[in-house]
Order: structure tokens, then C-alpha cells, then sequence
């Protein structure tokens, strides 16, 4: 834990390759490879898939965990380039109903890719924390 409580849930790395204008990427991977998280992810689905530039895209998240979630935020970082471009932070309790039984469970999120948006390559971040995160 040392240093890292914060972070109690999961942190997921999931890259959008953008071919102009579409994203066709559906892979992700754990941003720590050797650290063990309290949620594993088995999916990430995307529709509409390829996402559409000016339509909202929903993101959803199969997982599963084997304790009791009672409260988090969920944290959502866009780079594009490398470049931060967009950051939000939300309520756990608003995508999934609280406290989330052990077991499987599933997360979901919309989000507007807007007209403008350059084409090239995107990453998108998801991290899941519990309420001491900074």
C-alpha cells in the first residue's frame, strides 16, 4: 500500500487508435501489469463501434470483484499525443448502484466525441478509486 492507497479499485489503460473519423480500437490493458487489483476487467465494449465524430459513444465495463464496493469516484483522462485534452471525475455510485455485491458487475459511460476533434491517436484512462483518492 505504501504511497499507493489511494488507489484501492482498479486502473485501467484502454487505447483509442483514431483513423479520421473513427476509432477502431478495442483493446485495453492494466496500467500495472504486476500489481493486483481488488476489480478485473474481462471486457470493454463500445458502441457505436467504429465511434463517430458529433455522437455519443457508451463505454461499457465487465468486470468482476470478490468484495463488497460500497462508495469510489471514477476518474476519466483523455491524452491525445500524449497531450491531456479532457479530465473528469464522477461518483462510482452514479454509473452502478451501491454498495456492488462481490461478484460480476458492469460500468458503464457515455461520453460525446465532439465534431472538431483532430484526428490521430487517443488514449483514454480509467481509474477507479476509493474516496481517500487525491
Amino acid at each position: 500500500m505504501e504511497g499507493i492507497r489511494s488507489k484501492l479499485f482498479i486502473a485501467l489503460l484502454y487505447s483509442l487508435s483514431m483513423i479520421t473519423p473513427s476509432i477502431y480500437a478495442t483493446d485495453f490493458e492494466y496500467c500495472n501489469k504486476k500489481k493486483e487489483y481488488v476489480v478485473t476487467i474481462s471486457g470493454v465494449e463500445i458502441n457505436p463501434d467504429p465511434i463517430t465524430k458529433g455522437q455519443e459513444t457508451s463505454f461499457t465495463i465487465s468486470a468482476f470483484t470478490d468484495k463488497q464496493l460500497s462508495r469510489g469516484k471514477v476518474v476519466i483522462g483523455v491524452a491525445y499525443f500524449g497531450w491531456s485534452v479532457f479530465s473528469e471525475t464522477g461518483d462510482l455510485c452514479a454509473s452502478i448502484s451501491c454498495p456492488i455485491p462481490a461478484g460480476d458487475l458492469t460500468i458503464s459511460y457515455s461520453k460525446l466525441l465532439p465534431a472538431l476533434a483532430p484526428p490521430g491517436s487517443y488514449t483514454l484512462t480509467l481509474k477507479i478509486q476509493d474516496d481517500s483518492a487525491g
